[in-house]
């Protein structure tokens, strides 16, 4: 194996987590829950951490690293859904966001031009706060109980950046094709 494909490598990792950090959370034991998710957690800044300042980026990498993120927290956010540690509107709308961006992304890049695969800054916060909330809930419930103040912030701050960050990549999307539009009819005269 090359090292350039170690960020590959740590994503394949984060997607082979997701089965025991989900299982783990459904059987109630959250502190084991809570280390591994957290080892997947960490993978994601690795690996990125690799690809970017070593120019170790590649296609594939532009791809796998957002799908590992998406299937781990949408996967550990129905888990948490079932067991009631967040509430069920919020999975419903982190869940919605995702599968709003695949169908976005998809129609995009089969129906204007191919997609690049580039998060966006509100996405990259969307993120980060996604993890923070699943972090400080296994914590709340498993080590140390949390104040209802700062999870409820989380939740609020979750759904805040969510629906935000869906709503950007959709208002990126219908700029593009708006301005593509407009070109090609401003110089086909």
């Amino acid at each position: 194996m090359k090292l350039r494909n170690l960020p590959n490598l740590i994503c394949v990792v984060r997607v082979l987590l997701i089965f025991p950090v989900v299982s783990l959370l459904l059987s109630n034991q959250f502190n084991w829950a809570l280390g591994i998710f957290c080892i997947a957690a960490i993978s994601d800044g690795v690996d990125g951490f690799l690809a970017k300042n070593y120019g170790w980026e590649s296609p594939l990498g532009s791809l796998l690293d957002p799908l590992a993120d998406k299937l781990l927290l949408v996967s550990v956010y129905i888990a948490s859904g079932i067991q009631g540690l967040v509430p069920s509107w919020l999975v419903v709308v982190v869940i919605l966001r995702d599968v709003i961006i695949a169908v976005g992304a998809l129609i995009y890049h089969y129906r204007v031009e191919p997609l690049v695969g580039q998060p966006l800054f509100s996405s990259k916060v969307n993120t980060l706060l996604q993890f923070i909330l699943i972090i400080a809930v296994m914590v709340d419930i498993g080590v140390y109980p949390l104040s209802d103040a700062l999870i409820t912030s989380l939740i609020g701050s979750v759904f805040v950046t969510t629906v935000w960050s869906g709503y950007k990549y959709v208002f990126l999307w219908f700029s593009h094709v708006r301005y593509r539009t407009a070109f090609k009819s401003g110089t086909s005269r």
